[in-house]
């Protein structure tokens, strides 16, 4: 039955939030993807809607009520399908129209599964939907809609069930802020891989005569291959190593940093870590691939580059970005709240129809065994 009246289209939504099972939700530390689950289970409760959270682990720092597939988080074996597959499996036998209207899935197997569920399901796609994620995302049922986290990311598979965009986004209003140009070192901050260009960072603040600090996520067989073959022959004393910071580090790092370089050598489908800097007033300087020009505001917030030789000049340049106005970007247009009401948004024009009256839903528990 269609939405008739107004007050169909602002009743709370019951809400089942899908996490991987890999880390617990926030991270501690490294963990993009559980940082914007976090911020939009807390702000979708914020703004009146009844969130269940299904991950792994015994622990979660949210608002949501929280059920456990697994007693331990899955992060030893990420890489690996079945401890997702178990997670869905089990996730699936949980919900059902009785206790759900919606169904936000953030795993990667789970649109191919989606169709086996009593409830509609949305799923982002948090990576980059060509070779083989595109070919698995192909295989997505038409009656699960897909959300992509930036236009650009969209517009790499445009044959995709594509329902909505959704900017990721994060509680800024958490950060520490800086009032002055930072003093301290370029800073790059991501996995260890040549997605990343890490070699380029090297290389760009050398030419640039500035220091570099590498603060990189090194605990996967083929990162520590990179590190080691790659990376570390090229070190020297102008270069600061930092493996596997956990959240506190990075938020001092970010503070003390000259500004955030960003010499990716792949179509980032986004990118959080530049959110995060530009949120403690820590300009980014990049090169323009992937959805860089969607978060960066080139001058106010940073500085883009189209070619690496482009990157030592930029470097020094950045000193000169005021940290209140990238402050400022990410409030205005990459807050929870408004990442909320997006997919709010998105959830009700999916659904096509009122949503029951809430009632007192009984907590969701896995049978016993």
């Amino acid at each position: 039955m269609a939405m008739n009246h107004a007050s169909d289209r602002v009743r709370p939504l019951r809400i089942a939030m899908l996490a991987p099972p890999w880390l617990s939700v926030p991270p501690p530390g490294y963990g993009g993807l559980e940082q914007v689950v976090a911020g939009l289970v807390d702000a979708l409760v914020g703004i009146g809607h009844a969130v269940t959270l299904f991950g792994a682990g015994t622990e979660h720092g949210t608002t949501a009520e929280f059920v456990s597939t697994a007693p331990d988080l899955q992060y030893e074996r990420l890489g690996e399908a079945l401890p997702e597959l178990a997670h869905l499996a089990r996730v699936n036998q949980l919900v059902s129209a009785a206790d759900f209207d919606v169904i936000h899935d953030h795993t990667t197997i789970g649109p191919l599964v989606a169709s086996r569920r009593a409830v509609p399901t949305v799923a982002t796609v948090h990576g980059n939907p060509v070779g083989e994620y595109g070919a698995v995302l192909s295989g997505t049922d038409r009656g699960v809609g897909l959300v992509a986290i930036s236009h650009t990311q969209r517009r790499a598979n445009l044959g995709l069930p594509w329902v909505g965009t959704v900017h990721n986004a994060m509680p800024a209003q958490d950060f520490p802020r800086k009032r002055a140009p930072g003093r301290g070192p370029v800073l790059w901050l991501a996995r260890f891989s040549p997605d990343k260009g890490p070699d380029l960072a090297i290389r760009a603040c050398r030419a640039a005569g500035l220091p570099l600090t590498l603060a990189g996520k090194c605990n996967e067989p083929a990162e520590r291959h990179y590190l080691q073959q790659v990376v570390e022959p090229l070190l020297d004393e102008d270069v600061n190593l930092v493996l596997n910071a956990d959240r506190q580090a990075t938020l001092r790092l970010l503070l003390d940093a000259r500004c955030l370089i960003m010499p990716i050598q792949w179509e980032e489908p986004f990118g959080m870590v530049m959110l995060e800097a530009m949120a403690t007033g820590t300009p980014v300087v990049a090169l323009r691939r992937g959805a860089v020009p969607e978060l960066v505001r080139p001058g106010l917030t940073g500085l883009i580059c189209d070619r690496p030789d482009e990157l030592p000049q930029a470097l020094r340049e950045s000193s000169r970005l005021d940290p209140a106005d990238c402050v400022a970007h990410v409030a205005e247009n990459f807050s929870v709240e408004r990442m909320a009401r997006g997919y709010e948004a998105v959830y009700r024009s999916f659904l096509g129809v009122g949503t029951p009256e809430p009632g007192v839903r009984e907590p969701v528990r896995l049978a016993a065994g």
